[in-house]
């Protein structure tokens, strides 16, 4: 054995020792190997932490000590039943001779005090494994050594403080063993442990309760006692001591106090003991002395009689109101100056209080319970109702939160009560709903000294979290049970104080924030409020009247419209501080549709936001936001600004459309990619897009109205093309030189967004249509390819050129089309796999706006694409990255597919440049639909299956198929040889699918596998309406019989596919494949 034990030993010193590397992984496998196999190895662990040398001390170090009882925990750990007579022997003498030894006459592993804790779970452990059988007398045992020995000089205390220690500790053990459910839920459940420790449980109970319990109080009242004496200026006692004996002490008491006889913990001594413990000067006491009071109050008590009995016998309610006064008198005093001790003494008492609440709560709603029983818990209830108030208005949030789920407990009765006895919400029930809500009203200011620009991510995300969340879920409760008083006393506050700050009194910026906050989320609590202009004044319903020729200035104000109206007319957003401004500009761009009904409202706000406290304030922070919420308020309210104001507000922001390139630091990193960095993470450009599309918006209010649209556009975009000109010429220098690539992108994305401000292009075209500046819009498309053309090489500059055709073509429609040739071919010169979904979904948009003038475009570059894409989605899937490219491949190129269908250009397919290709082409759509891996994308296959039917499926009676353009007109033709694919190909595969083994519409997959027979389903009933009768006759007299279908069910399912709408075909067939599949 003493050579095991040396063995382990030095492996514990390599281990512990990081300058033995070359050792350290093997002695870490063999010290696992050892606790590992712990059954065999226990009495090695137990060697290793009780053995002594020759002067008495222990032999081993104390890293070797620890891991010895770590075999002994893994040993102890998995045994549900008793140890054998030996094993049970030797430990119990090991043990108790260690207890006595080091604890009884020693100091209690002062010198490895980390030992103390592994020692009582180790004692633990063996206790539950013992005490049923085999130690019995273990507490017994264990009291017999709290006296202080004989020969002790000891005058601190009548007990032993290390073995009191060490009961504590050992009681707090077992009952999170046995009766803790958090610690139960966290651990893997085990019918035998389980069934074990209720035993212990009952047995303890039985046994040893009241002892434990005498001996627990009988130590702190002793420790108290002594404390007491030192208070008085006597002698020889250790203060630090004895205020860790009664910590431990009250805390233990609170552990068990949740699953003993209460008789034993409620009685007239233990309640004045800890009443007084509870104010104890020390703070630990008090904290621990609350906890436990928690823990009595919450015990679980069959009859609500008994819990209403145990509170009043506690009499809680005015010692908590006493004790919230001290020290709120007490806080108040300190002023300034945060002790976060006494802060959390305040939480502790506010949780003590939230959970007396929700006791009283459940007695006063438990309909078992007799009347008294609930009429005096009610009382109760209400006459801690103000205290509640007081904790819910603390300046600290962490106490003021403790107290939420009694709040929302009280406010749900009266929400219910409001719904079933709306009388029962008395004046009084009201004064205490007032109170709340100004305690709530007042909670949601920030702290005066904050500075919500410069302060701590988590700080600002805690409060907001608060603010929006708790805050708001009670506001929107109160309002649920009183709108008026809600309504009436936000209006009241926010009025009061725009008033004030008019006046010019002096007021506090969180104050001023607070009101401007309220009114941008009025439109949220106010849930009667109407929509759109009617939520700011009381007009008739917009079916009542012409909006565009009702004037909304008649019309009285309702309460958000009278405080957004004192907002703007207050001239608040001057206030000095970035937060109260940028709250202004929020709450006016978020309620956009007031300034429809006060237009008088618009300029005031127009000029701040272009102002020195909006576009051009210094921060570059509160300048970015404002860029999109200037752009915000001028897209919803175009229509009411004036054209006069036009140019006046492009000279005002036209300072803030220069563009500046912002090049990350280069670093050593060889994978830093400077360009894509530069792009991805632009700063400030990001939100100068907002100011290009809003100057789009402002050029194209002109357009109505006068000739200013083509002068104002070029000097927009005029200093945006001299630049890219420039740019182009200067060149790239070096392969570092990312610069003018940046650049290049930029001023492509800054125009695409000033046409973004233009509306689209109008198809049919109305009478009277005006045409757009299409010359500047050319010009610009212009500038575009002849960057794309010198730059195409980059990745960054084909997606800013793709984004900024898509939307220049949005505008001008087919004026644009000539350039879209050499668009392609300087895209399509340098191409990326990563591109192809972004590229068709850019074809798409294309094909949408200009549909036949795309045939030609689309006629060279089908097939060159489809055999790209096959390409691609034919590679090995190497990883979970390339599943998820693949399939947003295949997904995009169907849609794409489709698209080509919906716009009526399926005539590029039988062209004469690409009919020779059709047949493969088919081929590989059919393979597609049929691949049940990937529901969605077989899902838009079958979809164009069901296209090409119609438009190629016709009998031949009707025209024949051309060739050509002319192919685009029309999508009711014939094209030769299709009717033998639909009923070769396509009918084999609608009914292949359904019969493929992982085609299972019983399990999980049946949500997806049923939208894929709905789609089978509608391609069938297409076929059957688009080749009639002789689709019919097909299915009954070839295809079904030749599937060994019954003809009486071939018959049906033909006359239902022809004569049953989809909903209900779509149903039979479902039905009709559980059947075939025999899973009905």
């Amino acid at each position: 054995m003493e050579q095991e034990v040396n063995q382990v030993v030095q492996a514990i010193l390599v281990a512990w020792d990081p300058a033995q590397s070359a050792l350290h992984q093997q002695a870490l496998q063999f010290l696992s190997s050892v606790q590992n196999n712990s059954s065999e190895t226990w009495r090695l662990g137990l060697a290793l932490f009780v053995e002594t040398g020759p002067d008495g001390r222990r032999k081993h170090h104390p890293q070797a000590r620890f891991f010895g009882l770590r075999i002994l925990e893994e040993y102890l750990e998995n045994k549900y039943t008793p140890l054998d007579d030996d094993s049970f022997g030797m430990i119990q003498q090991a043990l108790v001779s260690y207890i006595q030894s080091e604890y009884v006459y020693g100091p209690a592993e002062a010198s490895a005090p980390f030992l103390r804790n592994k020692f009582s779970h180790t004692l633990t452990l063996f206790f539950l494994c013992t005490y049923l059988e085999q130690w019995p007398t273990f507490f017994t045992d264990l009291f017999a050594l709290i006296r202080p020995p004989p020969n002790s000089d000891s005058q601190q205390s009548s007990f032993n403080p290390h073995i009191s220690l060490l009961l504590f500790h050992l009681v707090l053990e077992i009952s999170g063993e046995v009766a803790d459910q958090m610690l139960k839920a966290a651990r893997t459940f085990n019918a035998t442990r389980h069934s074990r420790d209720g035993r212990v449980r009952d047995a303890v109970r039985e046994r040893d309760a009241a002892g434990i319990n005498e001996a627990v109080l009988t130590i702190v009242a002793d420790a108290a006692d002594n404390l007491s004496r030192l208070r008085k200026g006597e002698a020889g006692v250790s203060k630090d001591g004895l205020v860790e004996v009664m910590d431990w002490g009250v805390r233990t008491f609170g552990s068990y106090v949740g699953w003993i006889d209460i008789n034993l913990t409620v009685t007239p001594s233990t309640i004045p003991l800890l009443f007084s413990l509870l104010s104890d000067p020390e703070l630990p006491i008090r904290l621990a002395t609350s906890g436990a009071l928690l823990r009595m109050v919450t015990k679980g008590l069959k009859e609500a009689g008994d819990k209403l009995q145990l509170i009043k016998v506690l009499s809680l309610g005015q010692v908590l109101e006493a004790l919230e006064t001290k020290t709120r008198s007490e806080q108040e005093s300190r002023g300034e100056d945060t002790d976060d001790g006494e802060e959390s003494y305040r939480e502790a008492l506010g949780r003590l209080l939230n959970a007396l609440g929700l006791e009283l709560s459940k007695v006063a709603d438990d309909e078992n319970a007799a009347s008294e029983v609930r009429t005096e818990a009610s009382s109760s209830l209400e006459q801690i109702m103000p205290v509640m108030i007081r904790f819910l208005a603390d300046p600290y949030d962490d106490t003021s939160s403790t107290v939420f789920p009694l709040l929302a407990n009280i406010l749900l009765g009266y929400k219910k009560l409001k719904r079933s006895a709306p009388q029962e919400i008395t004046d009084s029930k009201r004064a205490f709903l007032s109170s709340v809500l100004t305690v709530l009203l007042e909670k949601m200011k920030w702290e005066e000294d904050a500075d919500p620009a410069d302060m701590d991510d988590d700080d600002k995300h805690a409060f907001e979290s608060l603010r929006k969340g708790d805050l708001r879920i009670h506001l929107d409760s109160i309002l649920t049970i009183d709108q008026d008083l809600v309504i009436s006393t936000v209006q009241s506050l926010v009025l009061s104080t725009l008033s004030a700050y008019e006046s010019g009194v002096t007021l506090k910026w969180n104050v001023v924030e607070l009101a401007i906050y309220l009114i941008y989320i009025f439109g949220e609590i106010n849930k009667s409020g109407g929509k759109g202009r009617a939520a700011f004044c009381q007009a008739p319903s917009a079916k009542d009247m012409k909006v565009s020729n009702t004037d909304f200035a008649e019309y009285p104000l309702t309460a958000h419209g009278e405080m957004l109206l004192a907002l703007v007319r207050s001239n608040i957003c001057a206030f000095p501080h970035p937060t109260v401004t940028m709250q202004y500009f929020e709450t006016c761009a978020r309620y956009g549709d007031f300034f429809k009904v006060r237009k008088e409202c618009i300029i005031p706000l127009l000029e701040a936001m272009i102002g020195t406290r909006g576009v051009h304030h210094p921060d570059l922070s509160v300048r970015s936001r404002v860029f999109y919420l200037f752009y915000k308020f001028i897209k919803e309210d175009r229509n009411e600004i004036s054209v006069t104001l036009v140019e006046t507000l492009l000279n005002g922001i036209r300072d803030k459309l220069a563009i500046e390139v912002e090049i990350p630091e280069p670093n050593s990193n060889e994978q830093q990619d400077l360009l894509t960095e530069a792009v991805n993470n632009s700063g400030v450009f990001d939100s100068q897009l907002y100011l290009f599309e809003t100057a789009g918006i402002l050029v194209s209010l002109t357009s109505k109205e006068g000739t200013q649209t083509e002068s104002l556009l070029l000097s927009i975009v005029q200093p945006l093309l001299d630049e890219l000109s420039f740019n182009l010429r200067s060149g790239v220098k070096s392969a570092d030189d990312v610069l003018p690539i940046v650049k290049s992108h930029h001023l492509v994305m800054a125009l695409g967004n000033v046409a973004k401000g233009f509306p689209d292009f109008p198809s049919p075209i109305p009478a009277n249509f005006k045409q757009p500046p299409v010359a500047i819009f050319q010009q610009m498309t212009q500038a575009i390819i002849v960057s794309l053309e010198a730059m195409n090489i980059f990745k960054v500059v084909r997606d800013a050129t793709r984004f900024a055709f898509a939307r220049i073509v949005a505008v001008s429609g087919p004026n644009v089309t000539q350039f879209i040739p050499a668009l392609m071919s300087s895209l399509l010169a340098h191409f990326e796999p990563s591109e192809l979904v972004d590229f068709m979904n850019f074809i798409g948009v294309l094909m949408h706006k200009l549909q036949e003038s795309m045939f030609n475009v689309l006629d060279e570059l089908i097939s060159p694409l489809g055999a790209r894409i096959i390409d691609l989605v034919s590679q090995p899937v190497t990883g979970t990255d390339d599943k998820l490219a693949q399939t947003d491949t295949k997904k995009a190129y169907f849609t794409f597919l489709n698209n080509i269908m919906i716009n009526k250009l399926q005539g590029i397919f039988i062209s004469p440049r690409n009919q020779p290709q059709l047949e493969s082409f088919l081929t590989n759509v059919q393979q597609f639909a049929g691949d049940t891996t990937d529901p969605a994308c077989q899902k838009l296959a079958l979809t164009f299956l069901s296209r090409c039917v119609t438009a190629w499926g016709q009998p031949d009676t009707a025209a024949p198929a051309t060739n050509g353009k002319d192919q685009t007109h029309g999508i009711s033709d014939s094209l030769p040889g299709f009717d033998r694919f639909i009923y070769e190909t396509i009918i084999p595969l609608a009914f292949r699918i359904p019969s493929m083994p992982n085609f299972n519409i019983k399990d999980g997959q049946m949500l997806v596998d049923s939208q894929t027979l709905h789609e089978i389903a509608a391609l069938l009933q297409n076929i059957c309406k688009t080749r009639k009768d002789e689709a019919f006759t097909f299915l009954v007299s070839a295809f079904l019989p030749a599937q060994n279908c019954p003809p009486e069910t071939a018959v049906q399912f033909a006359t239902n596919l022809r004569d049953l709408d989809s909903k209900a075909f779509r149903k039979y067939f479902t039905d009709f494949v559980r059947a075939s599949r025999g899973t009905s």
